[in-house]
């Protein structure tokens, strides 16, 4: 049976809108990991056969395949190409399945899945601005009528129904700060991190801030529990892994440092659009033949404090062994980037802990998640 490994996963440090990254154009963002990638697992460049990148505004300096576009600005081979892809927040988690399923189809050996996301410049909704007065179409309007979708609604609709009070999210945030200031001050993130433009640490975090602090939010709408304290950051950032065949590890020395699993992608209602991760971990699970309680470590993105608290309610998963450094909330969401982000992190944490088994999940615009596991070798 054809495999797939994870032969090397680098990140930039997730910078704030107003930080250090703010200025960095994101092809160069890009370009940086790309480089730092090929640089790090000694892979030959030209042996790459395609660059998966996921980002979510394709507009701007984000716009015209920026894969290929970064890839260039590496000073990496011309005869290298590269695609741009867009599954929501979840863009460079799927570029990595897109990968993963080249290798193991047998039609690829070496393929670089990434993501990118400079929110300071290309901030979120841009890609849908010249389509505002052109909202819905017939198909959609007669299914879902003309009520209003978007994550922050989807947020509040997942706290009712689950029934989590504001302060129950409030101290979910607060473990999460708390836990990323913890891991940057143990240097757990330093492996993964390739430092740039003066930046070598994530600039999110917030492990001194309190409930009371939390509790002087603005609600983000009126009779709701949601605030910005329990939504991620808007942020800048990153994300690079690589992905070998066996035949590729052995022809080019690379060593494997985790398999690919097992991959699943599902949808769910788009109108709470955040519970997409729930049936993607069933999903995966069965697909896998393991048990939520052989999994080592879990990373799921905090786009809000209810996705990952009813993930863990409707799992059986242990919180515990979530974002254990630290998640969005905390430590940001670069959109395109975040799904490479969380699986580097995954990557180093079994490698540091000595887990055998993690699985990445995340919820996604339309109604969407995907889920992988990976197996550390």
């Amino acid at each position: 049976m054809a495999e797939a490994y994870i032969v090397g996963a680098v990140r930039t440090p997730v910078g704030t809108r107003k930080g250090a990254l703010k200025d960095v154009h994101p092809a160069d963002l890009g370009a940086h990991v790309l480089k730092e990638l090929v640089d790090r697992t000694g892979a030959d460049p030209s042996a790459v056969e395609d660059v998966i990148m996921g980002c979510v505004m394709q507009v701007g300096p984000q716009a015209l395949d920026i894969a290929r576009t970064a890839w260039l600005s590496a000073g990496l081979p011309e005869s290298v190409p590269g695609v741009t892809i867009d599954r929501q927040c979840g863009s460079s988690q799927q570029a990595i399945h897109f990968a993963a399923q080249g290798v193991l189809s047998g039609t690829q050996d070496l393929v670089v899945a990434a993501g990118v996301e400079q929110m300071a410049k290309v901030p979120m909704g841009a890609s849908i601005v010249q389509g505002l007065d052109f909202p819905y179409g017939e198909g959609w309007a007669g299914r879902y009528g003309m009520q209003e979708i978007s994550q922050f609604r989807g947020a509040e609709l997942m706290a009712e129904k689950w029934g989590y009070t504001r302060e129950d999210l409030e101290r979910f945030a607060l473990e999460s700060h708390q836990r990323a200031g913890k891991a940057i001050e143990a240097g757990y993130f330093d492996r993964e991190i390739a430092p740039i433009a003066g930046l070598a640490k994530d600039e999110g975090a917030r492990p001194d801030t309190t409930l009371e602090k939390m509790a002087g939010l603005k609600l983000l709408r009126e009779g709701g529990v949601i605030t910005a304290a329990v939504a991620s950051q808007i942020s800048i950032g990153a994300s690079a892994v690589m992905i070998a065949s066996e035949d590729a590890v052995n022809r080019y020395g690379l060593t494997p440092r985790a398999r690919i699993h097992t991959l699943a992608v599902t949808g769910s209602d788009p109108v709470y659009m955040l519970t997409g991760p729930i049936p993607a971990t069933e999903k995966a699970l069965s697909r896998s033949g393991l048990k939520i309680n052989d999994i080592d470590v879990f990373e799921v993105n905090e786009a809000f404090a209810p996705v990952p608290l009813a993930w863990a309610h409707d799992t059986g998963a242990a919180l515990e062994k979530t974002n254990p450094n630290g998640g969005a909330i905390a430590l940001g969401h670069p959109l395109g980037a975040t799904g490479g982000i969380l699986m580097t992190k995954l990557l180093h944490e079994l490698e540091r802990t000595g887990g055998r088994y993690g699985l990445q999940t995340m919820c996604e615009g339309g109604g969407q998640a995907n889920a992988t596991i990976i197996e550390r070798v």
